[in-house]
């Protein structure tokens, strides 16, 4: 048992070292933008795992799924990482932020996920 948890440990770790370092090389242009992929790609990839036979798609799965946990985990305001920014920063300051400093954060938090999806999205219609 032992062994199984320290191997599953490992797998976690390098898909999120993966995952961290595509995103890097996406956003200083050393790789494509097109590996960022929307629902599109992720049933086309999803459907192509699945045919390779069942440990493949379970491993696509792992991966999804973690790499999705990942992601909610970024300081974005109207993700949970977000939500943990501001748990901090109560606890730093002794107060809430304002309810317009909230507002005006979520707002741009909700558009930085939607401008994501829309680049995944577009990514699915028109990247070989």
């Amino acid at each position: 048992m032992g062994e199984a948890f320290t191997g599953g440990v490992e797998h976690v770790r390098y898909i999120i070292t993966s995952s961290l370092s595509g995103l890097w090389h996406m956003i200083t242009g050393a790789i494509s933008s097109c590996n960022l992929r929307g629902p599109i790609g992720i049933a086309e990839t999803s459907g192509a795992a699945a045919s390779q036979g069942v440990p493949d798609f379970i491993w696509f799965i792992a991966v999804l799924s973690t790499a999705v946990g990942l992601l909610n985990l970024f300081p974005i305001p109207v993700l949970d990482g977000g939500h943990l920014v501001f748990h901090a920063y109560e606890a730093v300051v002794g107060r809430p932020p304002s309810d317009r400093a909230m507002r005006v954060l979520l707002a741009a938090g909700l558009a930085v996920v939607l401008a994501i999806m829309v680049l995944g999205i577009t990514n699915d219609l028109f990247c070989p």
